[in-house]
């Protein structure tokens, strides 16, 4: 017997492009690029926390998050800057003073964020009336 391709009606409105239209996950999936920019336990809480467009000083953004770890906030903030999501600004002084902001790559996560805490939201509701 043959193989057979199976050929899908694509949901317009979750894949209005052809780079969404993947037989397996890719990098240049719109979907996959999203999650990786969130990737990563605490991200989206350090976006979150960015989000305002305020600047932070390292000290500052750890003390809004203190039971995550030096070494997390330093590898998510990295991360952050190195996917131009968050800008880092180091000024002259002693001690040199590092501050980082959202920049306007970053706040494009904002709906996504949003989205995911009602979606979220909506789950745990649902998981309520279920275990009645």
């Amino acid at each position: 017997m043959a193989h057979q391709t199976v050929s899908i009606g694509w949901d317009e409105e979750l894949v209005p492009t052809p780079t969404g239209r993947t037989q397996a996950p890719s990098p240049d999936c719109p979907v996959e690029v999203a999650l990786a920019a969130i990737a990563g336990r605490w991200t989206t809480l350090v976006l979150r926390n960015l989000m305002s467009g305020d600047a932070y000083s390292y000290t500052e953004l750890a003390a809004t998050l203190p039971s995550l770890s030096d070494k997390v906030l330093s590898d998510r903030l990295n991360a952050l800057v190195s996917g131009g999501l968050v800008e880092r600004t180091i000024t002259n002084g002693f001690p040199p003073r590092t501050e980082y902001r959202i920049t306007d790559r970053g706040r494009e996560l904002r709906p996504l964020l949003i989205e995911l805490y009602r979606t979220g939201l909506a789950l745990q509701a649902h998981d309520a009336r279920t275990d009645r």
